[in-house]
């Protein structure tokens, strides 16, 4: 290993960082799922790795967990190897897995009982308190609404008490009822100042829970840091659209929009006006037609989202481990 490398592994884990990796590399037989990831979760942020199906998010946090051994690569998480101390990581770290299940006629209760570290029962109350579950507790597993279960989950990863929280596709088949009241119970994990590491590709969950997130395509990181950055960086343009009927000298005032700032370009279809550019340009193109007098009652305007920016990184990424017969695909996004 080259000695600046070295040190800037060593540089890292003397922070307060929570998890730091650097070069990690998984294989299953002859592919790569995790090719030279390098990352790093600060004390009290959560994190969200996002990417399509196959990104190779999972396997790089089941190798954080000590769950799969890699090939290559440093890891210390809580301070600690997983692959030589993956049991002492264990009873620091809190999980809530992609596959995660219950017994059906297990109860609440009980799940808490049994899971509970000796002593934190009464902290097993508390969290069914905390995640609307009290009135729940001689329900069974099977019982519960999809909500209720992830949020049950949720407090069996927290009944340690654990430094960090690990969930994976957390809110995958939820209504959106149901998600939203999930996206509650993490958005309380994170003002208890818990880590978490999130793992999606429900790109609202990311935008929604994140402090940061980091993009992955085929084993590799694109791209990382704060939502708003992201979309800043990879889908900035905005559109602005509204029809020209109850607008006054629109041929003017279309004109005027084409030197506005933020402003990259304007195309007029019959009727109908649309502009494009950065979301500068949202107020600037507001306030031309409030001065031209007329506002027009059909006035929309698409504000790039986080998914714009992962659609955008992924058309522009070189993906060398990708192959023709595996589908990479968004929830909820078209190419």
């Amino acid at each position: 290993m080259c000695s600046w490398r070295a040190a800037a592994i060593v540089a890292a884990m003397l922070t307060s960082n929570v998890v730091t990796v650097r070069g990690l590399q998984k294989c299953y037989g002859a592919r790569k799922v995790v090719d030279g990831v390098d990352l790093d979760v600060l004390e009290g942020e959560v994190v969200g790795l996002i990417g399509a199906n196959g990104a190779g998010k999972t396997t790089t946090v089941e190798c954080i967990q000590g769950l799969r051994r890699p090939e290559a690569g440093t890891l210390r998480v809580l301070g600690l190897d997983p692959v030589r101390e993956p049991e002492r990581l264990r009873a620091l770290i809190g999980s809530q897995l992609q596959d995660s299940a219950l017994p059906d006629r297990l109860r609440v209760g009980e799940a808490v009982e049994l899971f509970s570290p000796r002593g934190a029962r009464r902290g097993g109350e508390e969290l069914l308190e905390q995640f609307g579950l009290a009135e729940r507790r001689r329900s069974a597993f099977a019982s519960l609404s999809g909500g209720e279960r992830q949020r049950l989950f949720l407090v069996l990863a927290l009944l340690g008490r654990p430094r960090l929280v690990i969930l994976d596709e957390l809110t995958q088949g939820l209504d959106p009822a149901a998600r939203r009241g999930v996206w509650a119970a993490v958005s309380q994990l994170r003002e208890d100042g818990t880590t978490v590491l999130l793992v999606t590709h429900e790109l609202d969950d990311a935008e929604a829970l994140c402090d940061r997130v980091v993009a992955m395509r085929a084993g590799r990181i694109l791209d990382s840091g704060p939502p708003a950055e992201l979309v800043d960086r990879h889908a900035r343009r905005a559109t602005i659209r509204f029809g020209l009927e109850e607008v006054y000298s629109s041929d003017a005032l279309l004109e005027e929009l084409r030197d506005v700032p933020g402003v990259e370009r304007v195309e007029r279809a019959g009727p109908r006006a649309t502009v494009y550019g950065d979301r500068r340009a949202i107020a600037h193109v507001g306030s031309a037609l409030v001065g031209n007098g007329s506002v027009p009652a059909d006035l929309s305007v698409q504000i790039p989202s986080l998914e714009d920016a992962l659609l955008g990184l992924l058309d522009g990424a070189q993906a060398p481990c990708l192959t023709d017969d595996h589908e990479y695909d968004l929830i909820g996004a078209t190419r």
